[in-house]
């Protein structure tokens, strides 16, 4: 460990307690034995953990039950379904999230960090002002805000739509809403609220959903979201917004008037870096506000560094971790360590889900030749019943290396499947490496090692 006792009151300050802010705390304090602050001004556990990841996979949970209990009938099972009562969930949902801020303050203290609950912004390169008084100083400085959702202040009535943020807050569920966006966290919540029982339309402005994904995946998406009742336009924007006595009154670019319960904006979410004193510091900041770093998470001033969704890079939490930890260890820790952002594997919480690793195909075709192979079904657990929701698999291989270069998966559970997947594509597997993989049969997932012809070539 790199510190100077005498000069500084901490070898490491850090701005943010999300994921990203934390593990690099703790194994800069509690492995490397740094003297470390961490301040955070609303709830330790950032996004992920308060307002992102963790409360809405478990809204996937509870919105899913619907479609398993009319499943269940199909099947021979004697149930009545109900509506879903927000009111029964939501104390569960909050208690949750109190239990895991608790554990990871506890967390954080165990590993000997001073905890400012307060907002904090830079002074000067090796100086924190802090919002409740006071200054403290710091040989390194870690910027760790993540992002905020964005809003498009220029459509008229802005002020009084819902972002993503505001869902988990809600008192009640609308009857009638209207989400605005057609990136995953829209599609994410127009399934979820779907399955919830509540009545929801989607605008989007572009011409298919899910932008930067695999188009093929994409279609199929859209396809399957109309299927679970929901009424996805694309092409479609809003004009003016307005609070009305009847609800929120929306005009679209086209002239549709429409009025709804509530309007929830996901049109993507912008680093939170306003108001920290960057710029007047000289740090880089980049097109959107993001800041940039080199592949060592360094800013352009030495002792600033940044991690997670605030550098704009691969905005998952599992990066921020790894880009937290990999900062930690070659600061403090005297080893070079640079967070790998190759080949990382995601999920979209759709329903059915969509899972993903490496290159699309139009990335693929852009690099060189290759073969695509592609299982479009409907799996044995729909078809015994008659549903016709079909599922997608797809392999992206190269011609030359035959090395596999992406995976798309569209199906219950994708989540858990692309992450098998990842660790075979990350290790360098062949199709011939899938091909002589015996099928575990009857399953979904065997269709990854039964694809033997490709669908077609580029």
């Amino acid at each position: 460990m790199d510190s100077d006792v005498s000069e500084f009151d901490y070898d490491l300050f850090v701005i943010g307690g999300g994921s990203g802010g934390v593990r690099a705390a703790r194994i800069a304090a509690g492995e490397h034995g740094a003297r470390v602050g961490l301040a955070e001004e609303y709830r330790m556990g950032g996004t992920c953990v308060i307002r992102g990841c963790v409360p809405k996979k478990l809204m996937v949970f509870a919105s899913g039950y619907a479609q398993q209990v009319a499943d269940a009938a199909e099947y021979g099972w004697d149930v009545q379904p109900g509506g879903f009562d927000w009111s029964v969930f939501r104390p569960r949902l909050r208690a949750e999230l109190d239990r895991l801020e608790a554990a990871y303050r506890r967390n954080l203290e165990r590993a000997g960090v001073t905890i400012h609950d307060t907002r904090a912004t830079l002074a000067d390169a090796h100086t924190v002002r802090l919002a409740d008084g006071g200054e403290v100083t710091a040989k390194h400085i870690l910027i760790a805000t993540g992002g905020t959702p964005f809003v498009p202040e220029t459509v008229k009535g802005w002020e009084h739509v819902l972002t993503s943020n505001d869902i988990f807050q809600m008192e009640r569920l609308p009857k009638r809403l209207l989400i605005v966006g057609g990136g995953y966290i829209a599609c994410e919540f127009a399934c979820i609220l779907n399955g919830m029982g509540v009545e929801v339309t989607q605008y989007y402005r572009g011409a298919q959903i899910l932008r930067g994904f695999d188009e093929e995946a994409r279609g199929h998406i859209s396809e399957l979201i109309r299927s679970r009742g929901i009424d996805l336009h694309v092409g479609a924007d809003v004009a003016e917004i307005d609070k009305r006595p009847g609800g929120v009154w929306v005009k679209t670019t086209d002239g549709r008037e429409e009025t709804f319960d509530d309007v929830l904006y996901a049109t993507g979410r912008a680093p939170l870096t306003a108001g920290l004193g960057l710029e007047e510091l000289g740090v880089e900041l980049g097109r959107r506000g993001e800041i940039v770093v080199d592949e060592w998470s360094q800013t352009s001033v030495p002792s600033i560094y940044a991690v997670g969704d605030v550098t704009d890079r691969i905005n998952l939490t599992p990066v921020a971790i790894r880009e937290g930890h990999a900062f930690a260890d070659t600061v403090f820790g005297g080893r070079q360590v640079k967070a790998d952002h190759d080949l990382v594997p995601g999920a979209v919480f759709t329903q059915p889900e969509y899972g993903y690793v490496g290159m699309t195909e139009e990335q693929a075709r852009e690099a060189g030749p290759i073969e695509v192979y592609c299982a479009n079904f409907a799996p044995m657990k729909n078809a015994f019943i008659g549903r016709t929701e079909r599922v997608l698999f797809k392999l992206i291989v190269c011609a030359d290396t035959r090395r596999v270069l992406g995976c798309h998966i569209v199906s219950e559970e994708a989540g858990e499947l692309i992450q098998m997947a990842a660790i075979a594509i990350k290790m360098g597997a062949t199709k011939e490496d899938f091909d002589r993989t015996v099928a575990v049969h009857p399953t979904v997932s065997e269709e990854l090692v039964t694809m033997r012809q490709p669908v077609r070539t580029a």
